[in-house]
């Protein structure tokens, strides 16, 4: 198995330009991207669109967390009848989608994910929700996520087929496209939308970030045979420093890559009190997979299991800020080695050696 290899940058300009070298140069249709929460994807996403703006032209449709502020409710506080939600018809996202006659393609998606109706109106630009005889309904946030991405679904749709209101678009880039959806509905978004890209009419270049990993694994495996990059992207230490780290070569799962990524912290010392809760992250994932009621069921091979789950416990509790990380003391630094050592030791991990690069 060859190493994979990491490429660090010091800004999101430069993560940027890696992306789209990789998709133009680099001959790639796709470029996916894994990262936790709070990486930085949503402004790697928006640079990557500012990228491509030259004066009023504009090279990139997004979907990302700004696409979703495009939609505001009017709960009707007045009278608590007429709910609706507004949206804004300024934005280039909604170009020409009077004349696109979107609702058979909304519906489409919009069916097999959820069990109600909409209504748009193009005069007040607003939408509006029904269910089961009651209109102008007020639906959850995950039910009106997901309506959104059934129109941006839909608009793709457009944009492959070359609708001259979205001639203007060469890159789509997609982030983090779904919240508040179970297992099964995760799996099905991710094939209807590789099941989209995969057309063979679609020219478009794609950036796809989640971090949602089943939702990214289903989307890797579905364009596999599509000429792609995948990368990991992380901030070591959650520092000023983007780090690329190449998986074409290696299977993808978020769990080997928070385990290497907290072997090599273990490794060089650089421990955070973060590190236990990622540590703990993964033993209650194996405990799950096991059948085991309690993660301190996977702690083996030292003096005092029950007392090491109960300082693992402890310590991946309290105010351990992700965002302002605290270094471990001496005695802490051991448990965690400790507890991970005997974790590793007991399951067989395929972990990847890193080749890495220096910051540009």
């Amino acid at each position: 198995m060859s190493k994979p290899r990491q490429y660090t940058y010091k800004s999101i300009k430069k993560v940027v330009q890696r992306l789209r070298d990789d998709l133009n140069g680099g001959g790639q249709q796709f470029v996916l991207l894994y990262a936790y929460n709070g990486i930085g994807k949503t402004r790697i996403s928006m640079s990557f669109k500012d990228k491509g703006k030259q004066g009023d032209v504009r090279d990139t449709l997004y979907f990302n967390a700004y696409t979703e502020d495009l939609f505001l409710w009017d709960n009707d506080l007045e009278n608590d009848i007429v709910r609706t939600i507004k949206f804004n018809e300024k934005s280039r996202f909604f170009a020409g989608i009077k004349d696109l006659a979107l609702e058979e393609s909304i519906q489409k998606y919009l069916g097999r994910y959820a069990d109600f109706d909409f209504d748009i109106d193009y005069a007040s630009w607003t939408i509006s929700f029904s269910k089961g005889g009651s209109n102008h309904i007020k639906v959850s946030r995950g039910e009106e996520n997901i309506f959104i991405w059934c129109l941006f679904m839909a608009i793709c749709e457009r944009v492959i087929d070359k609708h001259p209101s979205y001639d203007w678009v060469k890159y789509l880039y997609i982030d983090d496209p779904i919240s508040s959806l179970d297992d099964n509905n995760a799996i099905a978004v991710a094939c209807d939308l590789a099941k989209l890209l995969k057309r063979e009419e679609n020219e478009l270049k794609v950036v796809f970030s989640s971090h949602h990993a089943l939702f990214f694994n289903v989307v890797c495996n579905e364009l596999k045979k599509k000429s792609h990059k995948k990368y990991f992207l992380y901030r070591p230490n959650r520092g000023e420093i983007f780090v690329l780290q190449a998986t074409d070569e290696t299977p993808f799962f978020h769990h080997v890559a928070m385990l290497d990524d907290i072997r090599n912290a273990a490794n060089s010392g650089s421990l955070y009190t973060y590190h236990f809760n990622k540590l703990r992250s993964i033993l209650e994932k194996t405990a799950i997979f096991f059948g085991h009621n309690d993660f301190s069921a996977c702690i083996h091979g030292v003096d005092d299991e029950a007392l090491y789950a109960r300082a693992l416990n402890l310590l991946s509790h309290g105010e351990y800020a992700i965002f302002e990380p605290r270094e471990m003391g001496d005695d802490n630094k051991q448990l965690f080695r400790q507890i991970l050592d005997a974790f590793l030791a007991r399951y067989q991990f395929a972990l990847p050696e890193l080749l890495a690069q220096p910051a540009t």
